[in-house]
């Protein structure tokens, strides 16, 4: 965090769960949330990428969050991570993969791997979390998913059909839970600077679409998109759910 970053003092001692947690956006989420004095659970399959983030979040004087060793596509090791380390008061729906992929080589396995990766984790997790959150009479869910499929974006049909179907399952779970005071939200990131995208995506020609179609021209971290789900988390959006939030610097 920034010395002139937002306090939200509804977010100390509050229980966290974010799901790929390890790299990236989902890195700086778990460090934001740390800097708020939450209880931080994350969870991903990058062992030495997680312990040095739980290492320097400690030695940056805020509370060590708590590490998991989960991969998502194993629903039952899912379901009793969630369980067992509850109850949560928020869950970041956070872990995905773009990778690409053409359409005509896309076998039936490829599919289904792929929507378990990019979507039906969402769901379980949600399905683990939110009895507690319901015990409780409150809580604040935050999905992600992407602008990819707004912008009309090829070579990765099974990521896009899955961040669509995100903002459905946000909208349906928003109705579902909102009489509990649970609130359902979408995060939409454009496109982030992350380690991963630097180095598999970025290039002249990429950076040159991203500033022609974002307003803002410059680029986007993960920090970005960390404080924005920090206010969704917290108490000072407390009417705000089954709605999808855009940061993308104006591109969509």
């Amino acid at each position: 965090m920034q010395a002139n970053d937002a306090n939200y003092p509804s977010l100390r001692d509050r229980d966290v769960l974010v799901t790929g947690g390890a790299s990236g956006i989902g890195a700086a989420i778990v460090a934001h949330f740390c800097a708020q004095d939450a209880r931080v659970t994350f969870l991903d399959i990058a062992d030495a990428a997680a312990a040095t983030l739980a290492t320097e979040i400690a030695a940056a004087g805020h509370r060590r969050p708590q590490y998991r060793h989960t991969d998502l596509t194993d629903l039952a090791s899912l379901r009793a991570t969630v369980q067992e380390g509850g109850p949560f008061h928020v869950l970041v729906n956070n872990a995905a993969r773009d990778d690409r992929h053409d359409w005509q080589s896309v076998t039936a396995e490829d599919w289904e791997r792929l929507l378990a990766v990019n979507l039906r984790h969402q769901f379980f997790a949600i399905q683990a979390a939110a009895p507690a959150m319901i015990a409780a009479g409150a809580g604040s869910i935050i999905n992600f998913g992407s602008i990819a499929w707004h912008l009309g974006m090829g070579g990765m049909p099974a990521y896009t059909a899955s961040k669509a179907a995100v903002e459905a399952l946000t909208r349906s779970f928003a109705r579902d839970l909102g009489r509990h005071r649970i609130r359902v939200n979408c995060v939409l990131p454009g496109w982030i600077m992350t380690e991963r995208q630097l180095a598999l995506w970025v290039d002249e020609e990429g950076e040159a679409m991203r500033r022609a179609g974002q307003c803002i021209p410059d680029r986007l971290h993960p920090p970005d998109v960390a404080r924005l789900v920090l206010w969704l988390a917290a108490d000072d959006s407390r009417m705000a759910t089954g709605q999808t939030w855009t940061i993308d610097g104006g591109w969509t």
